[in-house]
């Protein structure tokens, strides 16, 4: 794949911006349209990071990796509908997937004042009409049933997700949970009235190790 010329304003090197593209192929995803929104995005949080300290991760071709393509491993479930990306910190996974999907209606929840500083900067430069704050902790959001989906990336196990965010979600709604191995203890631990509906290996460009996509929802009562 020839890879076009940085954006003269870019920061970011033909290697990193050759690995992007490399990987939204991969993901079955339009790198011409997508790579330069994202690399804005990129630009964006590399700057604040250097002072605010949003990401542990440091090096921008890491980021590319680990935080944009792996946020993009689970874009062909969530194309549409309204998103509650729960613990969101600098916008990950939610940004990627707003960016990716321009009818996903993704709502970043974040408690962290400086986070969400910057996520509504990022949101206000990247034009991302699809997409809002909410600095507020996910079991404090007063928007019960508003969403298909949540989604929490960096978060808690599935039912401390599911006490902090279960109330978001509208009766026939989905978490969706990144993980990393199987995790059969967190779904053996499941609250009653939730289960889950499917278990779904994800293959991440670049990504050492396991990444599955486990979707969970409520189940329906048992007759008496």
């Amino acid at each position: 794949m020839n890879t076009p010329p940085s954006p003269p304003d870019s920061p970011f090197d033909h290697a990193l911006v050759n690995e992007l593209r490399q990987g939204l192929s991969l993901l079955q995803l339009d790198a011409d349209a997508l790579a330069p929104p994202l690399l804005a995005y990129l630009a964006l949080l590399a700057r604040w990071n250097r002072t605010y300290n949003l990401t542990a991760i440091r090096d921008p071709r890491e980021m590319v990796t680990r935080h944009l393509l792996d946020s993009l491993a689970m874009h062909g479930f969530v194309s549409s509908g309204h998103l509650a990306d729960l613990g969101t910190g600098p916008g990950l996974p939610g940004i990627p997937l707003a960016i990716a999907h321009p009818r996903l209606q993704v709502t970043l929840v974040e408690s962290n004042g400086k986070k969400a500083r910057f996520l509504r900067e990022a949101v206000r430069q990247l034009g991302l009409g699809n997409a809002r704050v909410a600095e507020s902790r996910a079991e404090a959001l007063v928007e019960p049933g508003a969403y298909d989906i949540i989604t929490a990336r960096a978060l808690d196990v599935l039912d401390g997700i599911i006490a902090v965010g279960g109330h978001l979600l509208k009766p026939n709604g989905k978490l969706l949970a990144m993980k990393g191995v199987l995790p059969t203890s967190e779904i053996a631990a499941l609250p009653a009235g939730w289960g889950v509906e499917a278990i779904l290996p994800l293959a991440v460009p670049g990504l050492i190790g396991e990444r599955h996509l486990v979707i969970v929802g409520r189940t329906e009562a048992k007759p008496a």
